[in-house]
């Protein structure tokens, strides 16, 4: 009986990453206001009622899609690593990243405008992802001015909130027109900018 169970228990994980896929997709397309479960139920071969099971709500099903774009970003580049150099670094291997797979880019900055309205889903989550983001770097360069791997004069604070938005800037200019942007350069440029060692 404890087999059977497990492989329900597998074949549930695996539906539910299934649905959070083909939501992301959706969601990239038109839009969180523009998707219906219906229609991503209808991706995944599954039945309305069926998707209800896993997600009872369309925001709890928006909540999976972030939060594991955010686990599996902070896993794989190793962004909850001690402050200093290295996190920069590893902001640079996630711009990387990002250039190679543009729909997880696209779906980001689609939903990140959307959710500047207060009442939109996300927009506690973007609150908090934004303020996670601005805690990392702001630490980063904080270490790097007190060991003298920042310019003079370069508020670790101002800097922190430069670098957050030419980031997201950067993605909407380099999705707009990817062949005149150079997303990973001018983030590198920027960082560069502020040190006095080398950033690679």
């Amino acid at each position: 009986m404890r087999a059977v169970d497990t492989g329900g228990y597998l074949k549930g994980r695996i539906r539910r990453e299934d649905i959070i896929s083909a939501a992301a997709g959706v969601y990239g397309e038109v839009g969180y206001h523009g998707a219906s479960l219906r229609e991503i139920a209808k991706r995944v071969g599954m039945s309305h009622a069926g998707l209800l099971y896993y997600f009872p709500t369309k925001e709890a099903l928006l909540a999976a899609v972030l939060e594991r774009r955010d686990a599996e970003d902070a896993e794989r580049e190793q962004l909850a690593s001690p402050p200093g150099l290295e996190v920069l670094r590893h902001y640079l291997a996630l711009a990387s990243h990002n250039v190679r797979h543009p729909g997880i880019v696209d779906l980001y900055t689609r939903l990140a405008a959307e959710a500047v309205a207060p009442d939109h889903p996300a927009h506690e989550y973007f609150k908090r992802h934004y303020d996670e983001a601005r805690s990392g770097v702001r630490d980063s360069f904080r270490v790097l001015a007190e060991s003298g791997e920042l310019r003079p004069g370069i508020d670790p604070d101002q800097a922190t909130v430069t670098f957050i938005a030419l980031m997201d800037g950067l993605q909407v200019q380099w999705l707009t027109t990817p062949d005149a942007v150079d997303l990973v350069a001018s983030l590198r440029f920027y960082l560069q900018s502020l040190l006095t060692v080398p950033l690679d």
